[in-house]
């Protein structure tokens, strides 16, 4: 197969964002009286939509949560990237290397919290126009919708894509939309095991570093 575009998803995978957002969401946890480590909110609430998030933390406190906590949380998690969020080692050195081929993010994170983070990591130029959330597309991840609807805004047949995804459900809707997926754990949030989950998934290819990625990459381009 030759790779004629490239879609990344983008937390966990560009940008090492979730140790940062599940510190703040620990943090905005124990104000409310539910003390909460880093470890307990990783455990607790990666990979849950915002929703069950919300209920699964009402369920802890005991009480209705202020109807403002989750305005804050965004507020509170948009303010911590703006200063201190990295991107996982390697992903911009592979994102300008391979520069000629097609390419977007494909992420389940609103639009604004891209924005965000890809003027936070000074990447904004190397996707521009070519940004797309699950915001946009009737089903997120698990199902293809995104990703489908990703390459269609490429112009690259769905069969020539490469998907490159931390997440079990976005290896799933990669090989749901008919891509090839190559898993990666790389971001500092990752726990053991998380290799045998993602090739579980359905992962091509399982890489722990983006010159991994790259040596799956360059002989198919």
């Amino acid at each position: 197969m030759k790779i004629r575009g490239i879609l990344f998803d983008f937390d966990g995978v560009v940008a090492d964002s979730e140790t940062l957002a599940n510190t703040v969401l620990a943090e905005q946890v124990t104000q409310l009286g539910l003390p909460t480590t880093l470890d307990d909110a990783l455990t607790r609430y990666v990979g849950k939509r915002a929703s069950e998030v919300l209920a699964l933390i009402e369920s802890g406190v005991g009480r209705p949560l202020p109807s403002n906590f989750s305005e804050d949380l965004k507020a509170a998690t948009l303010a911590r990237f703006r200063v201190g969020l990295q991107e996982v080692t390697g992903a911009t050195a592979f994102i300008r290397r391979f520069s000629a081929l097609p390419r977007c993010i494909a992420s389940s994170s609103s639009v604004e919290r891209l924005r965000v983070c890809l003027d936070a990591l000074g990447i904004a130029n190397d996707f521009s126009g070519m940004v797309f959330s699950a915001d946009m597309v009737e089903r997120g991840k698990p199902h293809p919708d995104l990703f489908l609807y990703a390459a269609s805004k490429l112009e690259v047949e769905p069969a020539s894509c490469v998907v490159i995804e931390d997440s079990a459900s976005g290896v799933q809707a990669g090989i749901a939309a008919g891509m090839v997926v190559i898993g990666l754990c790389a971001a500092s949030h990752l726990r053991a095991g998380h290799a045998a989950r993602l090739a579980q998934a359905g992962a091509s290819h399982v890489a722990s570093t983006w010159a991994e990625v790259a040596e799956l990459v360059a002989p198919r381009v």
